[in-house]
């Protein structure tokens, strides 16, 4: 098992066949100290000194990169008309306490009965997706 306390590159250079991805989970990337094996059973620990990012370069041998990346995961995906939707929308959820991501057009949020029961009150076209899911990240309290 290798020990990684910090990423090495945070994109890899080499073609996609010289990449060895470990996959993981989103929940994963938030934590300091976990455990994952690689596509080619290459076993890692990390102990780290702060959050990795999905594609960033973990370990490199002659012949490869290792990347730890994102799984895709379910999302609802709510299309916006327009900046006043997009903030009327981002508010409630907020209020609800979900994490969002923000796109052209759109706000993704995590599966969940009490957002699909506001989206039909508020008659918001709401579609699922299976996809990788990057929701802001609030600094509570931040001057």
């Amino acid at each position: 098992m290798l020990l990684v306390q910090r990423h090495l590159l945070n994109a890899s250079a080499r073609p996609a066949a010289e990449q060895i991805w470990l996959r993981a989970e989103r929940s994963l990337f938030l934590k300091r100290r976990w455990r994952a094996t690689a596509d080619d059973g290459l076993e890692f620990g990390f102990n780290l000194e702060s959050r990795l990012t999905s594609g960033a370069v973990i370990h490199q041998t002659e012949a490869a990169d290792y990347v730890v990346v994102q799984q895709p995961e379910p999302v609802f995906q709510i299309r916006c008309d327009g900046a006043a939707q997009a903030a009327l929308i981002g508010w409630k959820l907020g209020n609800l306490h979900f994490p969002v991501e923000i796109g052209e057009g759109w706000l993704r949020v995590a599966p969940d009965l009490a957002v699909s029961q506001l989206a039909a009150r508020e008659a918001w076209p709401l579609t699922e997706a299976v996809v990788v899911f990057n929701p802001l990240r609030a600094t509570p309290h931040a001057s």
